[in-house]
């Protein structure tokens, strides 16, 4: 697996769904393996073959997180010092054909959430923003066609 940028929260939200896994959710699959097999023969028993299949689902879960965790890049996004879009990057933009302001915070794909205006720097939207500063229109191309923006600032703080 290729490293990945992620920020800080980003890091610390993926460590803790790997402990919710770990310690709560393995304990209590072990558990309900421990109470399908009171319930007699196991070729027959789906509570213990559903406990089997959501235990392996479980430990699949906890490896790939694992695996993230390693390769996470973690980037300290208030210390960033440029005038430029790159990773961590809150930008300001005026949507050209709407005249309304949107703010989006370009972070890694694992902690992308638009309801939070978060965007994977994967986006066509960040992919589009990268490099550019303040002043620029830049044209983001989406299914329905192009959009244009102007960005009106860039900053690096913590969301």
């Amino acid at each position: 697996m290729a490293r990945f940028p992620i920020t800080i929260k980003g890091f610390h939200k993926l460590e803790q769904e790997l402990k919710h896994l770990k310690y709560v959710e393995r304990l209590k699959i072990t558990t309900d393996i421990s109470t399908a097999r009171e319930f007699g023969d196991l070729s027959e028993n789906a509570e213990y073959k559903a406990a089997k299949e959501r235990q392996l689902l479980n430990d699949k879960k906890i490896y790939d997180l694992e695996n993230k965790l390693a390769n996470a890049e973690v980037i300290e996004i208030t210390k960033i010092n440029s005038n430029s879009v790159k990773f961590g990057a809150r930008v300001v933009l005026l949507d050209l054909d709407t005249e309304k302001e949107v703010v989006y915070q370009i972070v890694g794909e694992y902690e992308a959430d638009i309801t939070q205006n978060l965007i994977s720097i994967a986006s066509p939207i960040a992919q589009a923003l990268i490099g550019k500063k303040a002043g620029d229109i830049i044209e983001v191309i989406t299914p329905k066609g192009g959009r244009f923006y102007e960005l009106l600032k860039v900053q690096y703080v913590d969301f």
